[in-house]
């Protein structure tokens, strides 16, 4: 079924639930801003961009999305993946990429492929789920440390000697302020999880950098200032070439896309109880992708914390999402010049923060209790991950996980007899 869950929700729609629905998406709203401004900056994008791809891509996810719930944007799984293809076939590259995502989405949804989410073994989605999270912490040590390294290579393996090299060039001032922000949103975290407390520990970080006149690099000191409007849509440079030369990578952000939003989907049916709709999800994931894609926005998906906060806020139905992009859109055009006051090393240690919850600690135990072949390939997937590609550990971790659970099933015999002739 791939109608929107939106047209469900409306026929039943009161104006409690419409006040529900905005005080959720506003709380939501107010995380995702500056989340979506530190994501792109970390995916080697303009700060922008994550702007735009809240804006843009949250609205159409919401809007034609399959779950009551879902919230979307520009999410920590995609920064591994977008920063390698900018670094290697520039943004308007990256830009052709998603939007090939999208279309592969749409045929995906329209094939009802949302289903085969439950064939992708899951030490496989955990794998390169944690070796995202090392990639994405170790891309925010220089804003952390305020290392004076001119440009840090895309590679892990390469990006560590560089960063080691730039140790004496530690920024006490940095740090000071990256610390105070990570242990503002730790507080916050635990005794108000309901409240947005990402912006505040961002906002007060920031603060103490104007006030005190401190030597750190903020938005504005390296972006300039952030635009106060949407760009105009415009279609990327395409050529058959591009298409062929991009079409692995637009596979891996179709993937990426599909999987973590209909996980995430997953995770809200839990917690409200309820039943979303895969291929409607799958289809609304293409439509947002391509969406973005014309204002050069960024890969989007269901964004699982965002969405568990959702939920937690009180949101009910997908009226919820679309406020929440809409708030984001009317704090772009009122304040975008105030963006420019946001420190780099806070916005570091909401990446950092951000990298550690996505490598689920409190999973790590029942991971190792697991059996023997599932822990070696969430091993492999990690190893992979981080020390070579992303798109070779999806690859490889999906055939072999695949080759596993056959191997069990033909293991377990069959009651089935050759026939004599």
């Amino acid at each position: 079924m791939r109608t929107p869950k939106i047209f469900t929700t409306i026929k039943t729609y009161t104006w409690p639930l419409f006040f529900a629905d905005l005080r959720a998406g506003a709380t939501v709203a107010m995380v995702a801003l500056p989340l979506s401004l530190a994501i792109a900056i970390a995916s080697g994008a303009g700060p922008e961009k994550g702007l735009v791809t809240a804006i843009v891509a949250g609205f159409v996810i919401s809007l034609l999305g399959g779950s009551r719930v879902q919230i979307g944007g520009p999410t920590g799984a995609f920064i591994v993946v977008v920063f390698s293809v900018i670094a290697e076939h520039g943004y308007d590259g990256l830009v052709l990429a998603t939007m090939m995502a999208g279309f592969i989405l749409l045929i995906a949804g329209y094939f009802r492929a949302g289903n085969l989410i439950a064939f992708v073994p899951e030490a496989v989605v955990n794998g390169f789920t944690i070796g995202i999270g090392i990639i994405l912490a170790t891309s925010q040590l220089k804003d952390f440390l305020g290392l004076a390294v001119d440009k840090v290579p895309a590679d892990f393996i390469e990006k560590l000697p560089v960063l080691w090299a730039a140790r004496d060039t530690i920024s006490l001032p940095t740090i000071f302020i990256a610390c105070i922000s990570l242990i503002l949103i730790v507080f916050l975290r635990r005794i108000a999880p309901k409240f947005p407390g990402l912006i505040i520990a961002v906002g007060v970080g920031s603060a103490l950098v104007a006030l005190m006149a401190l030597p750190v690099d903020t938005l504005g000191s390296r972006f300039g200032d952030l635009p106060d409007h949407l760009p105009w849509p415009e279609l990327p440079d395409i050529s058959i070439s591009r298409l062929v030369e991009l079409f692995p990578s637009a596979v891996v952000i179709a993937f990426l896309a599909g999987v973590e939003s209909l996980l995430s989907a997953m995770v809200a049916d839990k917690m409200i109880s309820g039943q979303h709709r895969p291929n409607a999800e799958l289809t609304a994931q293409g439509a947002a992708n391509i969406a973005s894609a014309f204002f050069g926005g960024l890969p989007a998906t269901g964004a699982i914390a965002r969405t568990a906060m959702n939920i937690n806020a009180g949101g009910k139905t997908p009226v919820a999402g679309i406020v929440h992009a809409v708030v984001i859109l009317l704090t772009m055009l009122a304040a975008a010049p105030l963006a420019g006051y946001l420190a780099m090393p806070a916005l570091a240690a909401l990446l950092i923060i951000t990298a550690w919850n996505m490598t689920e600690p409190h999973k790590w135990g029942g991971y190792a209790r697991a059996r023997k072949s599932d822990i070696v390939l969430l091993l492999l997937t990690l190893v992979l991950t981080v020390a070579v590609d992303l798109t070779v550990a999806i690859g490889v971790g999906v055939s072999i996980g695949l080759a596993l659970r056959l191997s069990r099933r033909m293991s377990d015999g069959s009651d089935w007899t050759p026939p004599e002739r």
